[in-house]
């Protein structure tokens, strides 16, 4: 049997994802874990989490796919990008898929750009219907300081073990990404040793890949890299 263990990003849940699971589902047998990690979800509480926390959680998730199935795929989006990297490094998995991932620091770049579509469609009062805007605002006030300084240890950590990766890899990632600047990409292509690496960019798509406009193309992709 094979085993798919999905692995959501900073400050968010399985729903990041769920797009892409489904389709999964839709069209496999496979035994897919998405695990909420510590502190994540839809109601945030990451007060007093740890970036140990978080790997320990995703790392207990594939120990319990391991003891079921045969075959072991690994998808990560953003921070769940590196986790994944460095379970496949440390377990020798079959496949990794990596979306976003969180390997370098902030697009300010496009963050400006998406600030400047905040401030127009408040103008044009359509404000409330920018779903970029609705996200971001609903974690406003509730990430403490220290959350985000776990992240980074996270991402420090867990870079450390990219030239350890030996599974095939996917890695994609959007080029209007406001939180991920699109040259991680490259980064990661460097970084990770594998020999089988596929490298793919979206034009229309932004941090949130799993649910903007490529989405489907996306769920296409990582399914034909899955199966192939």
């Amino acid at each position: 049997m094979i085993g798919c263990l999905v692995v959501h990003g900073y400050t968010g849940g399985p729903y990041e994802v769920e797009p892409l699971v489904n389709y999964l589902h839709e069209q496999t047998d496979w035994h897919i874990e998405v695990p909420t990690l510590p502190g994540h979800g839809r109601q945030l509480d990451l007060k007093g989490k740890s970036h140990k926390s978080w790997i320990r959680a995703a790392e207990q998730a594939l120990k319990e796919l391991m003891k079921k199935c045969d075959h072991i795929y690994l998808i990560g989006f953003s921070m769940g990008g590196m986790i994944t990297a460095y379970l496949a490094a440390k377990y020798k998995v079959d496949k990794l898929v990596l979306l976003a991932p969180a390997g370098k620091y902030l697009s300010f770049k496009q963050i400006a750009i998406d600030a400047g579509g905040f401030v127009a469609d408040g103008i044009r009062g359509k404000l409330g219907s920018n779903k970029l805007y609705s996200h971001y605002r609903n974690k406003l006030g509730r990430v403490p300081f220290k959350a985000n300084l776990e992240f980074l240890k996270l991402v420090k950590f867990t870079r450390g073990y990219l030239k350890k990766v030996e599974s095939e890899v996917l890695i994609a990632q959007g080029q209007m990404d406001g939180m991920v600047p699109y040259k991680t990409a490259y980064y990661l292509d460097k970084e990770i040793t594998s020999k089988r690496k596929e490298v793919v960019f979206f034009e229309r798509s932004r941090h949130l890949i799993c649910l903007g406009d490529d989405r489907d193309t996306l769920n296409s992709m990582v399914f034909q890299f899955l199966t192939k």
